[in-house]
């Protein structure tokens, strides 16, 4: 691997490039009108422009960024995440050129990346899944038998969803018959697949996430990371090691999770999913991830492991075990604060717009992961993160005591961020606690508008 694209944008195009450039590997940055100047651009060897700002004309467009990485000489390319990362026919479309993509074979994406599908490989690698209907469910009649069978209340997931799109939460008839058109009709626009499936929905559930390394043959875990902290089944502070997850939980999930890579001959970085119920202690399989993380600094920082160069040694074709010598023992503990430029004044409207002065922390043992720079500018075409505020501590109390620091050091001008509402939140008792499932910051949230 000499030279590889980078087939993304913002802090992920940032870290990917810096992961390659430890490596002595050349990089090729592509950009969007509106990225002209970002710092990846110019953190790059060469920087490609393929197309206008909107991302349905740049960033996902596979030929623009194919005929980018032809013109420069690219043997490789990494998707990062969101785009076209988890598209299987982008990755074949990749090989096909004769190009190394960076993540697993577009046929394990593919399995992988079909909720249902999964769920069925799930089961055969002995994995528990959330009670729900096998497949797909054909229309809302099916879905209505479905969930009586289940028992409400149930969740509508789309089979070919992410990111917390095209899911419902319904605990009736009537509820259900109300959203299934509208779930699938978003699943359609967002996936190209409005197939929609149930499950049962865990009231009290934790989202705790495996992260595995696998090199087609071999496959290993660097343990778990909680993600229960979500607003509209987005994550917004994840941490590593999950609090007080009983050690059984553990070590049942990190064996369950590797024992499905060897189901299906993973290779490359990736996370598998469970529902955690706060109040049995079981665990269930929810989905796959076949690719590198959001929050993966925070097992970077307790693993001493680099994710992102441990993917393209792997796809340069090293095996596990020179990657990996020996299996990494987890140390301290790592929170990670999401900063989005949204308003939480106003119901987290994103909120682009031209940024001028930026203060960014530092110090010991304290990451930020970012795009943002003086009199840089906030895209409207795009996520709306804008920074990563990760922190490492030899306990969870000095984790958090050292995320307060960092995030008051934190500082934009020029628009609204999450970064004060992160610290509100570490006032918190039952956060500091550690007692929480995915439905109390949400909770939280409301109970705070309504003294406001």
């Amino acid at each position: 691997m000499r030279t590889l694209l980078v087939a993304n944008r913002g802090e992920i195009a940032v870290r990917v490039i810096r992961a390659a450039r430890d490596l002595g590997i050349r990089t090729v940055a592509v950009h969007s009108k509106a990225d002209a100047d970002a710092l990846h651009t110019r953190l790059a060897d060469v920087a490609v422009a393929i197309g206008p700002s909107p991302a349905s004309k740049s960033y996902l467009v596979a030929d623009a960024i194919l005929g980018a990485a032809k013109e420069t000489g690219a043997d490789a390319v990494h998707p990062g995440y969101g785009f076209l990362s988890e598209r299987a026919s982008f990755a074949a479309a990749v090989a096909d050129a004769g190009l190394t993509f960076v993540g697993p074979d577009a046929a394990v994406i593919e399995r992988m990346g079909d909720k249902v599908a999964a769920r069925e490989v799930a089961r055969a690698a002995g994995m528990p899944t959330v009670p729900g209907t096998p497949g797909g469910v054909a229309g809302v009649d099916e879905a209505l038998a479905a969930a009586d069978e289940v028992g409400y209340p149930v969740m509508l997931k789309a089979a070919a969803g992410g990111g917390g799109r095209g899911i419902r939460v319904v605990r009736d008839a009537g509820e259900l018959r109300a959203a299934f058109g509208q779930a699938s009709a978003e699943a359609e626009k967002a996936f190209g697949d409005g197939t929609m499936y149930l499950e049962r929905f865990v009231t009290r559930a934790r989202h705790v996430e495996v992260q595995v390394l696998g090199d087609g043959t071999a496959a290993e875990h660097l343990d778990e990371r909680e993600c229960s902290l979500q607003r509209r089944r987005q994550k917004l502070v994840e941490e590593a090691p999950a609090p007080t997850l009983a050690e059984d939980t553990r070590r049942g999930m990190t064996e369950a999770a590797v024992a499905l890579c060897r189901e299906v001959g993973y290779r490359s970085a990736g996370t598998v999913e469970f529902l955690v119920d706060d109040e049995t202690g079981e665990f269930f399989f929810i989905e796959m991830n076949t690719r590198i993380q959001v929050e993966h600094p925070v097992t970077e920082l307790v693993t001493g492991v680099d994710l992102v160069a441990a993917q393209l040694r792997i796809a340069a074709g090293e095996p596990l075990r020179a990657v990996l010598p020996e299996v990494p023992v987890a140390r301290g503990h790592a929170v990670e604060f999401r900063v989005l430029a949204e308003d939480p004044a106003r119901d987290f409207l994103p909120s682009p717009g031209n940024v001028g002065r930026v203060v960014l922390p530092a110090g010991p043992w304290v990451r930020c992961d970012t795009w943002l720079e003086p009199d840089a500018a906030v895209p409207p075409f795009y996520d709306s993160l804008v920074a990563k505020i990760v922190v490492w501590g030899a306990d969870r109390d000095e984790a958090l005591r050292r995320g307060r620091r960092a995030l008051a050091e934190f500082s934009v001008a020029g628009v609204p961020t999450t970064a004060g509402l992160f610290g509100e939140l570490l006032d918190q008792d039952w956060f500091t606690a550690g007692r929480f499932h995915t439905g109390t910051l949400e909770r939280w949230l409301a109970e705070r508008e309504e003294s406001a």
